[in-house]
């Protein structure tokens, strides 16, 4: 009654007992009579109790119990005195057990972190967190993010270097793909005409 339960089946007695000890629980102690002389009722509790342990092994295999393994993505964050965006790997997708280690490596040795932001819950029984390293890249550095977890044989590791970000570089590729193109059929142009004789086309 108002989201409080009144009666509550026992499994080990086999029978509805009250829950409410409020102003409510004569009215529960009557109800949960009315329902132990319905042997329908008893029945139909029962059965929904024996669903629920069948169910609850394939269930809690199929979440509590999953080893997939977190994915990583590194992602540049702008700061206000860096020229080069310092990476920030987002570890998000692993399941249960929570903890999990990630490490920064800049050209293969270990670096501090700058920022660890607590495990975050994503309601679907998956976890995220995120390590931010501040640093002044350089050309030619690599960073590496590792990550240790439970489902993993071997840490993930990501790699990271200052250049082009993803937007401008599949904009310079594509820049270069049409000049290409252009180019091509310019040249096919351009030799088709040679191959004209002299004077062909005119009266």
């Amino acid at each position: 009654f108002n989201k409080n339960p009144l009666v509550c089946y026992d499994p080990d007695a086999r029978h509805f007992v009250p829950c409410d000890w409020g102003l409510l629980h004569g009215v529960a102690g009557l109800v949960a009579t009315f329902l132990n002389n319905d042997t329908a009722w008893l029945q139909r509790a029962e059965d929904r109790r024996q669903a629920c342990r069948d169910l609850a092994t394939h269930f809690w295999a199929s979440t509590a119990l999953r080893r997939t393994p977190p994915q990583v993505r590194i992602v540049p964050v702008p700061h206000p005195t860096h020229h080069t965006p310092p990476p920030s790997p987002a570890t998000c997708g692993f399941y249960p057990p929570p903890e999990v280690t990630v490490l920064w490596l800049h050209n293969g040795d270990m670096v501090a972190t700058g920022d660890t932001t607590k495990l975050l819950p994503n309601g679907d029984w998956t976890y995220q967190t995120q390590v931010t390293l501040t640093v002044t890249a350089k050309v030619g550095d690599t960073f590496t993010c590792s990550v240790q977890h439970a489902s993993l044989d071997r840490s993930l590791r990501e790699d990271w270097g200052p250049g082009l970000s993803p937007d401008l570089t599949m904009k310079v590729v594509m820049a270069a793909v049409i000049m290409a193109l252009g180019l091509v059929v310019f040249a096919a142009g351009t030799f088709t005409y040679c191959r004209q004789a002299p004077g062909e086309g005119h009266a």
